[in-house]
């Protein structure tokens, strides 16, 4: 291993790591620099998988031992360990987890390469908050989705947050980000999809109604927490749908929605 023990918060070889805790400065540095934060072996382990590679590992002493695939695959790179007090000083919060590792960021792949052979996509319409897009990606590799494309304005599938919260899953589904609805829907059109979006409306179909009527292709579209999905996409849609729901409650957070929906419209 290429070990550096580093004493200091204020040590410049840790700058990927400052201010994690800093969510609007993490969204606009971490794309800009090509890079994302991994939390956890398991999850760096995961990255390497998917043939991601690192710039820095940082860990505290004890979990040194749980690199040594970092260290196999990539003794190029410098592992820096510290004290506890020294990761929560620099990141802003307790790294209980005991490793990060600054990676390099993938090329986001052609939308058409995505799509080619998915029979079922999630798109995430400007859903913001990242332990709901983390969750999805979770229901997502769990439940059979072969693809999630995301909005423009959708938050970072990579941010530490989301990563964290799909166990690493994020690395195993593929994904991409989609352009406005206007061209969007054009996209999906040509590949065959049909656009279901899930929503409350009038004329929207319960879920296992739309299931039995057998659609080869599906994207199903889900929307923010709270707002839902935009009118431009609910205009781009060819199908609403809904989850029939009792008990007085009309509907469930996105992440929750995601897995029900999923589990009906899996391939069987």
């Amino acid at each position: 291993m290429r070990i550096e023990r580093i004493s200091s918060a204020d040590d410049e070889r840790l700058g990927d790591y400052r201010d994690l805790t800093d969510v609007a400065l993490r969204r606009v540095s971490e794309p800009a620099g090509g890079l994302y934060i991994a939390e956890s072996a398991k999850v760096i382990a995961r990255a390497l998988d998917a043939g991601h590679r690192p710039r820095s590992v940082l860990v505290q002493e004890k979990w040194l031992p749980d690199l040594e695939a970092v260290a196999h695959a990539h003794p190029e790179t410098p592992i820096f360990v510290v004290e506890p007090e020294v990761a929560e000083r620099l990141t802003g919060y307790a790294v209980h987890r005991g490793a990060l590792a600054s990676m390099h960021r993938p090329e986001l792949p052609p939308i058409e390469e995505v799509l080619a052979g998915a029979h079922l996509v999630v798109v995430l319409e400007d859903i913001v908050d990242h332990t709901n897009v983390g969750a999805i990606f979770r229901a997502a590799a769990g439940l059979g989705a072969d693809a999630v494309l995301i909005s423009p304005r959708c938050a970072d599938p990579l941010y530490r947050r989301s990563v964290r919260v799909s166990m690493g899953t994020v690395f195993q589904v593929p994904w991409t980000r989609l352009p406005e609805w206007q061209v969007a829907r054009g996209i999906l059109h040509a590949s065959s999809f049909q656009l279901a979006a899930l929503a409350l409306a009038d004329d929207a179909v319960a879920l296992d109604v739309f299931r039995a009527q057998g659609h080869e292709r599906v994207a199903l579209m889900l929307g923010a927490e709270g707002d839902g999905l935009s009118r431009a996409a609910l205009a781009a849609a060819d199908t609403v749908v809904t989850i029939p729901m009792a008990g007085g409650v009309d509907s469930l957070n996105v992440a929750a929605a995601s897995a029900v929906a999923l589990w009906e419209l899996r391939r069987r």
